[in-house]
This record gives structure tokens, sequence and C-alpha cells, in this order.
């Protein structure tokens, strides 16, 4: 937490590093490697591996919000926070407005989008909830992500249900033996918990009446057997306009000859009309990216076409995924929305790998800065993409076999599946191999 703290605030008092300026001896590229570089994409990658450990043990924003509500005003968790689209919306708030003030490259940014959402965790830990987790919950930015994510992860805690009853008997005052309350700071319930997405890992509930242990699983398990009761159209619309929508778009504009063209049209008509007020650039760094001395600064019309183009991005990516699934599942028989939202599960694996092999862009970026070699970079990201997709195929070929025994049925559900895979391929084709 120490750690967290000091790299997020030292940076913003230091001056901003020039051309000579080195990962290992400036700080400010020292904290844009650590949060952008390692932390950022690892963190997912962890969750795929071992579930929601760094929320559970970790995470500085978890630790600051239970401490923040166990000493707290305790109130009850309004309903407003309980909204299930938050996880969605936070997470495209954030995202674009990352990309507003350039979160991975400036200091200043950091501190008003990690520091920020860090305030936030200690306001509403204080507010709500007693030794809970609230923020974690209900407004995480990135509760969502990790949520899905860790529906992957091969090991979680279970619950005997048998065991469970059986310990009402075996922990009863006449036996000699009492339960322990568990605080499962995280809100989950116990007793009704299936698979890891919201489980935080801690452990504190592991032997709680003999009947919840650490156990492993087939990485398959959690989509394929429980996804069909437990998804929702918030957690659709995370993993088709979210993760393959908003999040390529942000990582897409930077390197698009699209946004440069569409730029240039739109500069040419307004000063054809004399309309020149949307080439200021006089917003605060706190609105667009405005740095004089680093030749980065957003016009009003730059600032503009990012969001729009994230935005426009998001909406065709994730309207073209859900028309292709929602037909994938009308294949299966009648309009099930919850065939839908299971059938979209499948595409977690290559929906996670999208954003890593993005983030990757910032770590190649940085070592590429120290001449260091990267020509594996585009190969093992192919590599990445390819094991995903085929991860993500095999998913959906389990979850079809869920409602129809029927190979042809199963195989023409198969095609719009493999369509989606693919135009999401394509738009990481576009970034790292053609633009």
């Amino acid at each position: 937490m120490l750690i967290y703290g000091f790299l997020i605030l030292v940076p913003i008092f230091l001056p901003l590093p020039d051309e000579t300026a080195h990962i290992w001896s400036n700080l400010t590229l020292i904290a844009q490697f650590a949060f952008w570089g390692i932390w950022w994409p690892f963190v997912l990658i962890s969750m795929v591996l071992m579930g929601r450990v760094w929320c559970g043990v970790l995470c500085p924003e978890g630790a600051l919000t239970e401490f923040a509500s166990r000493h707290g005003l305790g109130k009850a968790i309004p309903h407003w926070m309980r909204w299930g689209g938050w996880p969605f919306v936070a997470f495209a708030l954030t995202t674009v407005y990352g990309q507003m003030v350039s979160v991975y490259q400036y200091p200043k940014a950091v501190l008003l989008v990690l520091g920020g959402s860090t305030f936030g965790a200690i306001i509403v830990g204080y507010l709500y909830g007693r030794d809970k987790r609230v923020w974690c919950k209900y407004l995480c930015p990135v509760n969502g992500v990790f949520g899905l994510l860790a529906k992957l992860a091969p090991f979680h805690y279970k619950v005997n249900e048998t065991a469970w009853r059986a310990s009402y008997g075996t922990h009863s005052h006449t036996q000699g033996r009492t339960v322990i309350p568990v605080n499962c700071a995280p809100l989950v319930p116990l007793r009704a918990m299936k698979g890891a997405a919201d489980c935080h890992m801690c452990g504190r509930c592991s032997g709680h009446r003999d009947a919840i242990e650490l156990t492993w699983r087939a990485p398959t398990e959690e989509i394929v057997r429980h996804g069909e009761q437990q998804n929702s159209l918030w957690e659709s619309a995370l993993a088709l306009y979210g993760l393959m929508g908003i999040a390529i778009g942000a990582f897409h504009w930077s390197a698009s000859p699209w946004f440069v063209q569409v730029k240039q049209i739109i500069a040419t008509w307004l000063i054809d009309r004399d309309i020149m007020w949307p080439f200021d650039t006089h917003a605060p760094w706190w609105v667009f990216t405005n740095y004089p001395a680093q030749n980065d600064v957003f016009s009003w019309l730059d600032g503009g076409l990012v969001i729009a183009y994230i935005l426009t991005t998001g909406l065709v990516l994730g309207t073209a995924l859900s028309l292709l699934f929602a037909l994938s599942s009308r294949v299966l028989g009648n309009w099930d929305r919850k065939r839908f939202n299971h059938l979209v599960q499948a595409t977690i694996p290559l929906a996670g790998c999208g954003v890593f092999v993005g983030l990757s862009a910032t770590t190649i970026s940085l070592l590429r800065g120290e001449h260091l070699p990267v020509f594996w970079a585009n190969d093992l990201r192919a590599l990445l993409l390819v094991a995903t997709t085929l991860w993500s195929v095999w998913l959906a070929w389990r979850v079809t076999g869920r409602y129809t025994a029927s190979v042809g049925r199963r195989l023409a559900s198969m095609a719009p599946v493999i369509a989606g895979l693919a135009l999401v391929n394509f738009a990481w084709l576009l970034m790292f191999w053609l633009w």
C-alpha cells in the first residue's frame, strides 16, 4: 500500500521525463512501467490463473475501503448503488476518461484516475456497510472485468451443501462445538456461493462449517455448468460493448488512420466556415490532455473526436457482436435471454486477452524506448489471440451442447460465434499488423 501511494503521489512533484530519461533512473517512468506495463496487464492474467486473489489479498483500495467501513458510519447500502449496471458504466467511463487525460503517459492523470478511485473507495467505505467492501462489490471500475475473468480460474472455494446442512447437528451446543461467524467483506452469500466470479479469494471462509474448501476445477466449469443460471445482460454488455468494444476503441484511436482522416475532413469543413473555436487548446489537463512542454495538447476537436471514436467503435463492434450471438442463440431454439447471455460468456477468454494485448502496446513502447529487443512482441500477441480464440470456440461448443443434442444445430449455431470472434481478431489485426 505504501508503494502504491508513493508511486501515485511522488511523480506529480517531479519534472516530466525527457528523451534522455530511462526506466531504471526516472521515477516517473518507473511508476508508468509499474502501473501500465506490469501491474494492470498482469493483474488481468492473475484473475485467470488464481481468481480474485488480487482483490482479496493485495488490492490497496479493498483494504482501505474495508478499514474505513470498520470505523465508519455503517449506513445501509442505498438502493441506487445496488443497480446491476454500475460495473459496465464505471468501466466505460473510466476507460474513456483515461484516454481524455492520457492516463498511461502522465502522473497527474494517474493521480486523478487511480487516486480518485481510491478516494471514492475510502468515502464509500466510511459511509456504508460495517466492516465490508461495498465499493468493491458495486462501484469499483474493474469489478465487473475481474468477475468475468475469474470465471476461468482453475480453482475456487467450493461449498459442500451436504456438509453445510450436517453442520447444524455437529456444530450445535449439545455437541460442544460452536460456529465462528465469518465476515465476508465482499458480501458474498457463502452458502449459495457457486464459482469464483464474486469471491475475493481472501480465505477467511476456508473451513467454515467444515463445508468450504479451496478446490481445483476445470477452467470451463463455471461458464459451461453454471453460466446458464449465473448470467445477466449487464455482464454481456460488459463483454460485448466494454471489453470488445470501448476498450478496443481506446487502444485503436492513436494508431488509426481513420481517426486522422476524419479529423482532417472535419477540420477542413470547420476552417472553410471560419469556425475556429474547436481548435482552441485551453482545456485544463484534467479535461483534455494539455502538456505544451511535451508537445502533447488536445484541442476541443481532438478531445471530442477521441471520445466519439471510442464510443462509435464500442457501439459498432458491440452491436455487431450482439446480433451475431443473438443469431447463434436463436439457432438453438426460441429466443431465450439466458441462453444468449450464456453464449456470450464463451467470449471471455478472447475478450480478456484483447485487453491484455492492448495494454502490451504501452509495455512494448517503454521497452523499445530503452532499446531492448522487442521483435518477439507481435508473435507472442498472435499466439495469445489464437490460443484464446480457440478457447472461446471450445467454450461456445460446450455451451451449445447444454441446449441441444443435435450436432447439426450446434454447428449452425457456432457459425455466428466464429464470425464474431473473427471480427474481434480483425480489430487487433488492424492495430498491430495492418496500420
